[in-house]
């Protein structure tokens, strides 16, 4: 894992360990020590006890491990994917668990008092874990897949029975680190609710989600150039997607832009029409319906190039 991708791990792995910790030094003065921390199948109470130092340590060391085993060795192909669904998934069923073991014992005089974890907080974090995990592989895995061929030459000829297809994407990993921050924020929200820390959580977490969700819509985006049109699909997942026909262009150009001139980062709309700004310098921009569309990407002038061949071949 190398790049963006490391320091993404990394990033998410500190947030966790800050929950992980956090989370019992946060109610420490209305915790028991030792407290509870192991519950047998089909008993009716605790069994298992650490204190309350080694209940915040030992959590947070096996996240460092997890942390430490994904960076180092998952570092190319199917495995990054492999790695980021674990880290995900790890890092959510990790804090999920310390927020369960937390709620149990709170307000106890004796761990043994401790209540269940079970229930259905924890069926809500294990659904949470599997959706973490499988929306960040997914997109990994799709992004190893092989690449449709893209136009050569600085001339758009188009032979007859053959079709060319330009594809490029760009993405804004400071705003992927927003978004970062956001989900972290919303899951902190959440596990205080479950650790019962906090008595009404859900409006909170679920405004930091679906500012997390918008973010991170704005942080990346892929366009690609077919004998349809053009398509310009937003974030990791690939949605949402805008699609123009290539009869519906009137034209297509490169255009050198900044995020001053642009009027910020993420998605603006302004004077110069909409721009999709992830970092300065060239853009494809299209001209349909009489207004303009820019999206920040590398190789736009054969994408400008290519869509104008399409667009005369339609009409």
């Amino acid at each position: 894992m190398k790049g963006r991708g490391m320091w993404g791990a990394v990033g998410w792995g500190a947030g966790v360990l800050v929950l992980l910790v956090g989370l019992p030094l946060a109610a420490a003065g209305r915790l028991p020590d030792p407290v509870a921390t192991h519950w047998g199948a089909g008993s009716d109470g605790p069994d298992g006890s650490m204190p309350l130092w080694a209940a915040v340590v030992f959590p947070a060391l096996v996240w460092v491990v997890v942390v430490a085993a994904v960076v180092f060795g998952a570092r190319r192909g199917p495995r990054r994917a492999w790695g980021r669904a674990a880290l995900a998934f790890g890092g959510v069923m990790l804090a999920g668990a310390q927020a369960s073991v937390v709620r149990a014992n709170l307000d106890v005089a004796d761990w043994r008092q401790a209540g269940d974890v079970t229930g259905w907080g924890v069926a809500v974090m294990a659904g949470v874990a599997l959706l973490a995990g499988a929306g960040v592989a997914l997109p990994g895995r799709r992004a190893g897949a092989a690449e449709p061929p893209a136009a050569e030459g600085p001339r758009m000829e188009i032979p007859d029975g053959e079709r060319l297809v330009w594809l490029s994407s760009a993405a804004n990993p400071w705003l992927q680190l927003l978004a970062g921050l956001f989900a972290l924020a919303a899951l902190g929200a959440l596990l205080a609710g479950l650790a019962g820390l906090a008595a009404d959580p859900w409006l909170t977490a679920g405004t930091l989600a679906l500012a997390a969700l918008a973010v991170l819509a704005c942080s990346s985006v892929r366009a690609r150039v077919t004998r349809r049109g053009l398509e310009v699909a937003f974030g990791p997942l690939g949605y949402p997607v805008r699609r123009w026909a290539a009869e519906d262009i009137e034209s297509a150009r490169m255009e050198v832009r900044t995020a001053a001139r642009a009027g910020g980062w993420g998605y603006r709309i302004n004077g110069l029409g909409t721009t999709v700004m992830l970092r300065g310098g060239e853009c494809l921009v299209v001209r349909a319906k009489g207004r303009d569309f820019a999206v920040s990407v590398d190789d736009a002038a054969r994408g400008a190039a290519l869509l104008n061949s399409l667009r005369v071949g339609k009409g």
